[in-house]
């Protein structure tokens, strides 16, 4: 009978556990190679030693490109001096987490990134080199900057209109006769302002977070005459809106809905909107560099010039067309009122 050879203690349990790390290195390999962040390893020089497929995919160099470079082809020249203070505090045996930084790719081009450094020890405990995972923040910091944006604009926004609603009720109460007449005088004029500012929201879920959007002329104008109208028949509408349109943004929606509402107001108690028959015309044209909307009304009772002191009314519109930079005339004919607003198209997106 054939003596057999005896395993030495121990031997067959030791090649078991060779063989569960060589199967442990393959399976983190893999997770390496099939990682959606770019890992690399460096010595502690800063020369690359292992680059994976998602490092191709970031920096747009191919391993066999990458194996024995330093690290700082992928570090932009204005900031070369990151990797001294990275390489000084593996050294410590310190970890660096989340850093935002910017690297250069292979074209040249440059990415905004998130790394994370950790030190790579030997048996003995001593720091090696250092693991990089790097991840492309780009879309992030976008949406940062739209988030920022938008609440920049929101600030702004809300600032003005709280401004305008201070205003509004600190000038209404000035001719005001009663608290009741206050309250609908003043709030005609704040509901006026909600609709024109509802016009330059983004909406949906496709929409990401942005700015105020500019609206156009006719919408505005749509949106103020909406409540005073009242018809469905296009044929038996009270208002109609001919000539161009254009896109209008920033201060100059506020002080135009004030000044439609103030318009549609006066029509309503003196003027065309007055009775069944009245109707209004408003005509949008573009005389060089200038806005000019006529106001049109026909169909009302006769109409004089009035006389007596300055209302609310007539200070609001004298004050909305200062800041706009514009002028702003009447003719009182007996057919009916006529206005004629002049506006610097550069003030319609200012």
């Amino acid at each position: 009978m054939p003596k057999t050879v005896e395993e030495a203690p121990g031997s067959r349990r030791a090649g078991e556990e060779r063989l569960t790390g060589d199967r442990a290195a393959q399976h983190y390999a893999a997770i390496v190679e099939s990682s959606d962040d770019a890992i690399l390893s460096k010595d502690l020089n800063g020369v690359i030693m292992s680059w994976n497929h998602a490092a191709q995919r970031l920096f747009g160099y191919t391993a066999e490109e990458a194996l024995g470079r330093s690290v700082t082809m992928i570090i932009p020249t204005e900031r070369l001096d990151e990797e001294p203070v990275i390489l000084g505090r593996v050294r410590r045996g310190e970890r660096i987490d989340h850093y935002e930084t910017i690297r250069q790719r292979k074209d040249g081009t440059l990415v905004d990134i998130s790394l994370t450094v950790s030190p790579i020890k030997n048996e003995k405990g001593e720091v090696v080199g250092a693991s990089k995972i790097a991840r492309d923040i780009t879309e992030l910091k976008r949406a940062r900057e739209r988030q920022e944006l938008l609440l920049r604009e929101m600030d702004h926004r809300v600032k003005n209109l709280f401004a305008l609603a201070i205003s509004v009720l600190r000038l209404s109460g000035r001719t005001a006769r009663s608290a009741s007449e206050l309250i609908v005088s003043a709030g005609d004029r704040l509901q006026a302002l909600a609709r024109a500012h509802a016009l330059t929201l983004s909406h949906g879920p496709k929409e990401s977070p942005q700015a105020a959007r500019p609206t156009t002329l006719h919408s505005l104008i749509e949106s103020i005459a909406a409540p005073y109208d009242g018809r469905e028949e296009d044929d038996d509408r009270r208002f109609s809106i001919v000539g161009c349109d254009m896109e209008i943004s920033g201060p100059v929606i506020s002080s135009l809905a004030l000044l439609l509402h103030e318009f549609a107001t006066n029509s309503t108690k003196y003027g065309a909107l007055s009775t069944p028959a009245g109707r209004i015309q408003i005509h949008c044209a573009n005389h060089r560099e200038t806005l000019v909307v006529t106001w049109t009304e026909r169909g009302g009772p006769g109409v004089v010039a009035p006389t007596g002191n300055e209302g609310f009314g007539d200070f609001l519109v004298r004050t909305a067309i200062a800041g706009l930079g514009g002028e702003i005339s009447r003719d009182w004919r007996p057919d009916g009122l006529v206005i004629r607003l002049s506006i610097p198209r550069e003030h319609l997106t200012a």
